[in-house]
């Protein structure tokens, strides 16, 4: 290779997305290896979610040399605090819009191959009712639509509404959900705060589904759904779980990225 070699990356954990992310850093030329190259490594990737036991992160950063630079996913604040005793310098690229919005496409593809599994319907002609209209709930909705669904979104941002409504998607307030539960036959919740509590639990029909793609502790009242029989899911981690090659390769291009716009890129 001619120019600036890019060195050596060391990829730690040894899941399905991170051996995606290591192949694709290699094809990019990069020397890949696991934790036994951190030593020698300029540059580390590590697992998402990065918040495991701050004394497990220091032992393994230990072997880094300071002034590695590390990324992960999701940092929690004992990863930073790991981070910094070892000289590391830890970015997140969970803060990536990009990667955020690329991630939102297997969340939503995952998500659909749930309601195909936990169903005996077709997707076609059910009432889809999507909680929230951020990222995740943009691409499902207009993939659910495209399916055939009658999809309604519930948000509480004017402006999001008006996108659904571009969109050809019915929109209402969330406080006008209460109204639709009735007829939904899958409500999809996205938001990370308490959205679908018994109250609204009780009204969706018996065969119901509810499926939480929130972070924890997500947006449903998950006991009361088990008291009311109704069926709930906390899907969490669709990326990793449903399309690990695709998720990582979108995290070793979202670090491309910002390894590029520090001058460093190759």
């Amino acid at each position: 290779m001619e120019g600036k070699q890019p060195g050596v990356f060391a990829v730690i954990g040894e899941d399905a997305r991170q051996q995606a992310a290591a192949d694709y850093l290699r094809e990019k030329g990069f020397e890949v290896t696991g934790p036994e190259g951190l030593p020698r490594a300029k540059r580390a990737l590590l697992p998402m979610p990065l918040a495991a036991n701050a004394a497990a992160l220091e032992q393994l950063l230990a072997a880094a040399r300071p002034g590695t630079l590390a990324f992960g996913g999701r940092v929690s604040g004992a990863a930073k605090a790991a981070a910094a005793a070892a000289g590391i310098e830890l970015a997140d690229y969970l803060e990536r819009e990009e990667l955020a919005r690329l991630n939102a496409i297997p969340t939503a593809e995952g998500c659909i191959g749930l309601i195909l599994q936990k169903r005996q319907r077709t997707v076609w002609g059910s009432g889809v009712l999507v909680l929230g209209y951020g990222r995740c709930g943009q691409a499902l909705a207009v993939r659910l639509a495209a399916l055939g669904a009658h999809v309604t979104v519930a948000a509480r941002s004017p402006a999001q509404r008006a996108l659904a409504m571009s969109q050809g998607l019915e929109a209402v307030p969330m406080e006008a959900a209460d109204g639709l539960l009735e007829t939904t036959d899958v409500a999809v919740n996205t938001v990370p705060a308490p959205v679908l509590g018994a109250a609204r639990l009780k009204r969706l029909p018996k065969d119901a589904l509810v499926i939480d793609l929130a972070s924890l502790p997500g947006g449903t009242d998950f006991e009361a759904a088990k008291e009311l029989g109704v069926r709930a899911i906390h899907a969490l981690s669709l990326p990793a779980r449903c399309a690990p090659v695709t998720a990582g390769q979108f995290v070793a291009r979202a670090v491309l990225a910002m390894l590029e716009e520090r001058g460093e890129g190759i």
